[in-house]
């Protein structure tokens, strides 16, 4: 069959539970082949069943008849047979005898071939598990062959699985091997493996089934791998337990899908795993790399790589934001991470007074919050918080008043500055004699509003907090020692789209019905610079228009700082995420200046203040982002000249 390279690295993974009925092999191998042909016709690359799932897990004495696994063992020859048309790899758990011993293992079946047999490594035989009763350890089993189907098939704990010429590289456990002290994992991430399948049998009790999940989420994470977990169903044997049939597809720790429990019919769960994630996440992990030892036991079996097709894979347009049911919790975090964060500035300097530009825009709204929060730590007289709002030619009635408003309601100190006279005195100063639309006219009044929070901070005795916002210092959207500057930037960890989300979490736990109208007004209002004179319309200079969607800008930030991916990657997932939204000429056009002042903006992050780490994305050229200021992005325009060919755009 013709190799197709899906240049993403994207990979369509499943786990089943089967229906089953206990012993019946040829019942539970048609079950299986139903469950693989559905598989591959939703484009799955590989699919992984339950421990021991031809046989079923809870036949007990009858693991040691002949009748029993002589039967399992064509049930996998008609598998095999009935499966090799279909262009999917399958891992299928069955008893089988070798020398004389049973061993509990997982096969590695593609179309007519099985690639390789994985012994289970450590024996469940404690509680209400007696697996030692039928079968031996197979986790001294390595570099070992057997002779299966006339065939000499790689038989041992030692074996890594290539797909095809692609990144991917698998391993496999098989139920308790996930439980123990030293799991095989450990050793099959050392040889490169990125995804391990997991055959499972686990019943269940009160507690278990979410001390399941943390486990597998942990080792996920601490690996730095795809985990995909398949356990027996509601089928098994109700003797003296009760089985659930937990599937769950876990990448870097997190749960991407979790299947239906105790159902009597077939359940599988498909999701799409990005290997170039989890290998560029490990590149990043230095502790990982130091630990990368290649064992040269470790054997690869190259299997054809399949093209993914259909979509499964929900690309999250706002990365930055919280999943569902965890709001709470995240943004309680934020205000706690930036809040400390201050008052241990303000501790070390001995310092009880503040000063914050507001503007009645999202960012300087968050820092009073922000510093209202730090007070509040430390005991401090929130009078030593200045808010000054510094009205300019751009300042429309609605910010204006939203910033006096809320700095009222706030019951902090309160001033209004205008900035238009001593601008004015400053351009005559310097002999300008332009337009009043360009950047000398901009940035002077950008600057003259820095100068007033400096100066008025050595005044009080205080410090000036800074308020742009991680997606501004990615840009370059802010003037060089003027907003970029401050004392200390409690927002320069924070994205634009996630600050709306915050500010409205954080006004409704303060029950005031006025401060919830003044918060939701200041979000809905454009987001502008406001530094461009008002027309007779009152119409705002919006940065939006000159910039393109924040939106778009965040989600380009998080996938080429936090992941490392390519053009071309990031402009693929961005029409998967706002293929309805935006046209391919929006999206490419927006890409464009993301990197374009992305790499021109570098010295001023170069120069930025200090200020804390929030999420996952830091540009502090003293913590995560290390760039020269005069880098060379010519291989990055040139990808971005790509696009714009393949899409016949100017």
């Amino acid at each position: 069959m013709k190799e197709n390279k899906n240049i993403y690295n994207f990979f369509r993974l499943a786990s089943c539970s089967p229906k089953l009925q206990v012993s019946n092999t040829i019942y539970n191998s048609n079950k299986i082949i139903e469950n693989i042909r559905l598989a591959e016709k939703n484009d799955v690359d590989i699919i992984v069943f339950p421990e021991l799932s031809i046989s079923s897990y809870s036949a007990a004495d009858l693991f040691n008849t002949s009748n029993l696994t002589s039967s399992a063992e064509k049930s996998l020859n008609f598998i095999i047979k009935e499966t090799n048309d279909l262009n999917i790899v399958s891992i299928i758990g069955l008893p089988i005898r070798y020398n004389s011993v049973l061993y509990n293992c997982a096969v590695v079946i593609y179309y007519n071939k099985i690639m390789g047999i994985v012994p289970k490594s450590h024996l469940c035989n404690y509680n209400e598990y007696y697996e030692e009763r039928w079968f031996t350890s197979g986790k001294d089993l390595k570099s070992q062959y057997i002779i299966y189907n006339d065939e000499k098939i790689p038989f041992g704990v030692d074996l890594v699985f290539q797909f095809g010429s692609s990144d991917l590289k698998f391993a496999i456990e098989i139920c308790e091997d996930l439980w123990a002290v030293n799991p095989p994992s450990d050793n099959y991430i050392k040889s490169g493996a990125n995804v391990i399948f997991n055959l499972s049998a686990s019943d269940e009790y009160l507690g278990k089934v979410d001390y399941r999940k943390q486990l597998i989420s942990s080792t996920s994470s601490r690996q730095i791998n795809a985990y995909i977990y398949a356990s027996a169903g509601a089928n098994e044997s109700s003797t003296d337990l009760s089985y659930s049939g937990f599937c769950g597809i876990f990448e870097n720790g997190k749960l991407l899908k979790e299947g239906k429990r105790f159902s009597f019919e077939s359940e599988m769960i498909i999701a799409d795993i990005d290997i170039e994630l989890i290998n560029n996440t490990r590149q990043k992990n230095k502790t990982f790399c130091s630990n990368i030892i290649y064992n040269s036991n470790f054997i690869n079996i190259d299997i054809i790589q399949k093209y993914n097709r259909g979509e499964f894979r929900e690309i999250r347009k706002s990365p930055f934001l919280p999943r569902k049911n965890n709001e709470e919790e995240f943004y309680s975090e934020i205000l706690q991470i930036q809040s400390t964060a201050l008052a241990k500035r303000l501790l070390h300097i001995n310092c009880k007074d503040i000063v914050i530009g507001i503007s009645g825009g999202l960012d300087s709204t968050w820092a009073l919050f922000v510093a209202m929060e730090s007070f509040k730590k430390l005991n401090y007289d929130i009078s030593g918080i200045h808010a000054i709002t510094m009205p300019g030619f751009g300042t429309s009635k609605r910010t204006k008043s939203n910033a006096l408003d809320l700095i009222k309601k706030m019951g902090v100190s309160t001033y209004e500055i205008s900035i238009k006279k001593s601008v004015e005195l400053h351009l005559d100063d310097i002999s300008y004699d332009g337009d009043r639309d360009d950047i000398v006219f901009e940035n002077a009044q950008a600057r003259e509003r820095t100068q007033i929070l400096m100066d008025y901070a050595n005044k009080v005795g205080g410090i000036a907090i800074g308020t742009g916002d991680l997606s501004e210092l990615a840009l370059g959207w802010c003037t060089y020692n003027a907003d970029q500057m401050s004392m200390y930037n409690v927002n320069s960890g924070l994205p634009k789209t996630l600050i709306p989300f915050v500010l409205k979490w954080h006004s409704n736990r303060l029950n005031n019905n006025h401060i919830v109208e003044l918060i939701n007004d200041i979000i809905n209002t454009p987001i502008s610079p406001e530094l461009l004179p008002l027309g007779n319309d009152e119409k705002q200079q919006s940065t939006e228009a000159t910039l393109g969607k924040y939106e778009l800008h965040d989600f380009y930030l998080f996938y080429f700082i936090r992941l490392g991916f390519g053009i071309k990657k990031i402009f693929w997932l961005a029409k998967l995420a706002f293929r309805e939204k935006y046209s391919n000429e929006e999206l490419i056009n927006t890409l464009e200046t993301f990197i374009r002042r992305f790499f021109k903006s570098q010295f001023k992050r170069t120069a930025m203040p200090d200020g804390p780490k929030i999420g996952t994305v830091s540009l502090s050229p003293r913590g995560d982002w290390r760039m020269p200021s005069d880098v060379d992005y010519k291989i990055w325009k040139d990808k971005i000249k790509e696009l714009r060919k393949e899409y016949n755009l100017k």
